[in-house]
């Protein structure tokens, strides 16, 4: 249900877009149903063709200089349309289902409301229509009629007793325009000194030469993609329009990406490398620190007093050596 809503209103929007355009296929049938526009724009026929090969020849004036020709053999015209929406990368030239009218209405809406935005002044007449449209069912909506017959129909109704006293009262209250306007000023100057002594504060802001940005290997991928996408927008250009022209052999561009695979993994195995020798420093340094504290701060009792490791290792190194002396002897 909600895609029969959905391709109806659409409908509807291309349907004025080409009383916008001034289609003359369109003149004079007042549609005003849309399953009445679905029938004509989505339902394969002979006035549905007319539609579409004028929205080509407005886009192309190539097209329209030869479409008598087309005309007479329907084929060739279904052939070369289709051949015209592949060169504006709408569809491709093999979709003849979408040119006779036998596709899914919502596809061919589609297809046809993205032709009518290369008409010239299409789009913008469609919406000023559109809003004026609106505008005047908001108007004459049943609940807006009373405020209607207000407007075209004005009578002096003074204020009440209480809105005027009310009126009075707040009047009376508010500052005189000087007082208020004086105070605003001070508040100005106020806020102008505080920015000032901010961006005294904030240097950083008046350095004029700044450290280059850190290279990332996410950049060098998005460069990549984008080279790739504008190497392939080239070749399609290149084969529909410029290959004519042209007495060169067309440029063969490779879609392999294994030289940027290969840069992209030495660079991760470099940053992989780098963090591991900056864990590596880290790790010795706490450990060097670790060692000295051990060295240096009393832990071990020994007959009631605390001694550091150095102290106490020497004192059990000497029980050990007047023990092996005692047992020599």
């Amino acid at each position: 249900m909600a895609g029969v809503l959905r391709e109806e209103q659409l409908a509807r929007h291309v349907y004025s877009s080409l009383e916008a355009a001034c289609c003359p296929l369109v003149e004079g049938l007042y549609l005003q149903e849309a399953d009445s526009m679905l029938q004509l724009l989505c339902s394969p026929s002979q006035h549905r063709t007319d539609i579409l090969a004028w929205i080509c020849s407005s886009i192309s004036p190539n097209f329209a200089s030869s479409m008598l020709v087309r005309a007479k053999e329907p084929d060739v015209l279904t052939k070369d349309m289709a051949v015209l929406g592949q060169e504006l990368m709408l569809c491709k030239a093999s979709d003849l289902d979408l040119i006779r009218g036998d596709a899914s209405p919502w596809r061919q809406l589609r297809f046809l409301e993205q032709l009518l935005t290369l008409v010239p002044g299409c789009m913008k007449s469609a919406g000023q229509r559109a809003d004026g449209a609106v505008l005047l069912k908001e108007l004459f909506a049943p609940e807006n009629l009373p405020y209607l017959q207000q407007m075209l129909n004005p009578a002096f109704d003074p204020w009440p007793t209480h809105i005027k006293a009310l009126f009075k009262n707040t009047k009376s209250s508010h500052k005189p325009i000087r007082e208020e306007t004086g105070d605003v000023v001070a508040r100005l100057q106020v806020i102008q000194s505080e920015l000032e002594q901010l961006q005294s504060k904030c240097v950083f802001l008046n350095s004029e030469a700044q450290s280059p940005p850190a290279f990332s290997p996410s950049s060098l991928r998005v460069a990549a993609c984008d080279l790739q996408q504008l190497m392939a927008t080239f070749s399609h250009v290149y084969e529909t329009d410029l290959r004519a022209y042209c007495t060169r052999e067309p440029p063969s561009f490779s879609l392999e990406t294994s030289v940027f695979q290969r840069v992209h993994q030495l660079l991760l195995a470099c940053n992989t490398e780098l963090e591991m020798l900056k864990e590596v420093s880290e790790s010795s340094e706490s450990i060097s620190e670790e060692v000295k504290w051990l060295q240096t701060h009393p832990r071990y009792w020994s007959r009631g007093e605390k001694r550091t490791l150095p102290d106490q290792l020497e004192k059990v190194i000497g029980r050990i050596g007047d023990v092996l002396s005692q047992l020599n002897s």
